[in-house]
This record gives C-alpha cells, structure tokens and sequence, in this order.
C-alpha cells in the first residue's frame, strides 16, 4: 500500500496561499496542511500593501522577478476573472520632473520592453496630460496594463479552494522550526505539537529567515524591515488621477518613492515612503518591537548597508516626521492634491532581504535544503507574482523529489 504523501505549508500570506492551490492542481493525492501563526489570513504584508499588479517595469531582463511577474499578471489576471475579484486595468505613467530623470526613463522603458511589458511607452508631457489631466511632468512613461486588485481577497478565495479541495487549514499555529530525520521525513515542530511530513514550503515572509535559520538553512539572507506610511486623501479626491502616478524611481535608492495609488474600493491613496522598522509586525503607534531592533543592530551588514544610504535615509525621514512633506512630494507630480486633508492608514511593513556584505537582495531567493523549501525573499512584485512563484516552487519540488505530477 502508498503512503498519501504529506506537504505542509508554512504562511498564509498570498504566497502560502496560492501555493497550496498549485500543490492541489498537481498534486491533488497529497495531503496539504497549511500553517498560519495569526488567526486570520493575509494578516502581515499581504494585508498592508498598495493592491498594485505591477506590469514588470523594473525589474532586471532574465531574472525571477522579470519572468515571474510576466506570468504573475496572466495568472492573477486569469484567477480574479474565475472568481469574479474586482481587478482594474487603470494604468500607471511613471513622470519625469527633468532631463536627468528623463534619461532615466529610458533605461526604465529599455528593460519593460525586453520584459515583454505589453503597450509600454514613452511619451511627452503633452501626452501625459491628455492621460492624467492633473498630472505634472516634461515627460512620462506608459503602462497601460498596470492594474489595482486586493491582495486579500484573493488570499481569502484561493484558501477557500483549497478548504473545497480537502486542505487542513490551521490557524492559530504557529511553525517554531523544521528538522530533516533519517529516510527523508522531516519533523514539524509547531506550537500545538510535532508532525511529520515529507515535504515542507516554507512562505513565511517577514520570519522568514528566522524560520530557515532554525531548521538548519544558511543565516543569509536576513530580513531587515522597512515601513511605508500611507495616507487615504479626502474623498473629493477620488477622481483626481485616471490609474497611477509614480516618480522616477532613484537608482542610488532601493525603492520606487511615494506615489498615487487608487484602490479597487476607489479611495485614492499616497504611499509608501521606506525607512527601517523597528518591529516586523507592528502596524499602529510608534511600532517598536525591542527583540526586532536589537537584531537589526546587531547585524553587520545592516550596517554597511546604512554608511551607504544616509543621505536616502534623511529624506525618507522627513517624510516620516511630516505628513505634509509627504504629501507635498506627491504634490509636485499632481499640484491639485497640496492642500488635500487626509488620514492615516496602518503602515506596512516590507520584508526585505540583507547579503551579509549589506546589500539588499533584489531579486526572488528560493532555498532547496533537502526536502524543505524556503522562500527566503519575495518583496514586490511578489504578491502580483505569487500564483506564479507557486508554479515555479512547485514544479521544482515535483522535479527534485521524483514526483508524478497531474498534467
């Protein structure tokens, strides 16, 4: 007789999620059980973020980030469709203020292309005004295909597919480690007890190095966490912009900068900034975990990784000290909103690996330590690429273990 196989999934975040529905497409013999420490789904970065489905602008030609989107969008695309999710097609014009910031588009425009992002293009400030009246800029790049979606609902629908489909859904447990034993079973070690299983996927976002580092995978990368504030404008505001308004993003800094995002609910909101979080899972008040902050400061590449970003640091800051610094930054590419009353919204919180020679890691990592993966880093566009970074976990787990897949 064959023993049903067991896979256990670790978060459930999106990611968590749309893993485990891969896992029933192909291999719907198994027996999944999904482990979620909080009591409620998409509770960390699936719940805090922009609900952007990013086209694949950014990102280097050939990597996971660039492949992965691509099909990301297709497949959210597709799934949001299938279960009738709101998903809006707005678009999004990346502006350019000067000529600097213009050369930089092009380069920007360069990888799109070689991505096979679909209608890009560049055009002039007279064009852009014709797209986004109230939009500001000597020029702008296109993407017609940028759509906005929430993250969680679609979190929430593939975790009731798979509740259909036999999966053991566990929330409230939390995974406190992972052991390999003799004949390629490995012990689960959670809060309610130990469990054997034959393979383990470990998505864990924001504890994600932590989770490795206790089940005997490599220290590197670890996470340093960055918050972004968000403020909802007034809802006179809702129309202002068409799609989404970003900046050029500065290539000495690591992140996009505050931008225009609409929501699919239409409230018009203006975020992220990015500067270092002192916890990793408080959202509200002065968000200071002490456990979180001491191991960032007793990480040496974070510090190399901060001698080299102090003037990026100092303007994120005074963002972070003002609300109306934040909200005249986003003024500059759309004048209307200066004077707009607003308020705050939980920030998020954004999982982001560190090498040990303290440069962030841009690109997806996925860490095979024998019969257990870990997702080690899958910051943005990782929830607009998470059905696809499941097909690519997946289908390496069914090629690595010998599995007989359903086609």
């Amino acid at each position: 007789m064959v023993e049903t196989r067991r896979v256990a999934v670790v978060g459930g975040g999106i990611i968590g999620a749309a893993v485990v529905r891969e896992l029933n497409r192909r291999l719907p013999d198994a027996e999944v059980v999904l482990f979620e420490k909080e009591r409620q789904l998409a509770a960390h970065q699936t719940g805090h973020n922009s609900g952007v489905v990013h086209a694949g602008l950014y990102y280097e030609p050939g990597g996971l980030k660039a492949r992965l989107c691509r099909r990301g969008v297709q497949l959210m695309r597709d799934y949001a469709a299938e279960r009738d999710i709101p998903y809006e097609r707005c678009g999004k014009v990346v502006v350019a203020l000067d000529e600097v910031e213009r050369g930089r588009l092009e380069a920007i425009y360069d990888r799109a292309t070689r991505n096979g992002v679909p209608g890009v293009r560049l055009i002039s400030g007279g064009e852009l005004r014709e797209l986004e009246p109230e939009a500001r800029g000597i020029a702008a790049l296109h993407s017609p295909e940028t759509a906005i979606i929430d993250y969680a609902a679609v979190t929430r629908a593939l975790v009731e597919d798979a509740r259909r489909a036999g999966v053991d859904v566990r929330l409230g447990v939390e995974v406190l480690g992972v052991d390999a034993e003799s004949g390629g079973r490995v012990r689960v070690r959670t809060s309610r007890g130990d469990e054997r299983f034959d393979n383990v996927i470990a998505c864990a976002g924001l504890q994600s190095d932590r989770l490795a580092r206790r089940s005997g995978a490599a220290r590197s990368p670890s996470i340093v966490p960055f918050f972004g504030q968000y403020l909802i404008l007034e809802p006179r505001f809702r129309d202002i912009t068409r799609g989404l308004v970003y900046p050029v993003p500065d290539p000495k800094y690591p992140f996009l900068g505050v931008h225009l995002t609409k929501r699919v609910d239409g409230a018009m909101t203006v975020g992220p900034n990015a500067f270092l979080s002192f916890s990793r899972e408080i959202y509200r008040g002065l968000g200071i975990d002490v456990r979180d902050a001491l191991e960032v400061a007793a990480d040496p590449g974070f510090w190399r990784f901060a001698a080299g970003n102090l003037a990026g640091a100092r303007r994120e800051l005074r963002g972070v000290l003002s609300a109306k610094k934040f909200i005249k930054d986003a003024a500059r590419y759309v004048p209307a909103i200066e004077d707009a009353r607003y308020a705050r919204l939980p920030r998020g919180i954004r999982a982001q690996a560190l090498d040990a020679g303290g440069r962030l890691v841009d690109d997806f990592v996925i860490q095979h330590v024998g019969p257990v993966t870990h997702l080690r880093n899958a910051p943005s566009p990782g929830a607009t690429s998470s059905l696809a970074i499941a097909e690519h976990i997946v289908g390496n787990v069914i090629e690595r273990h010998g599995l007989v897949p359903r086609r």
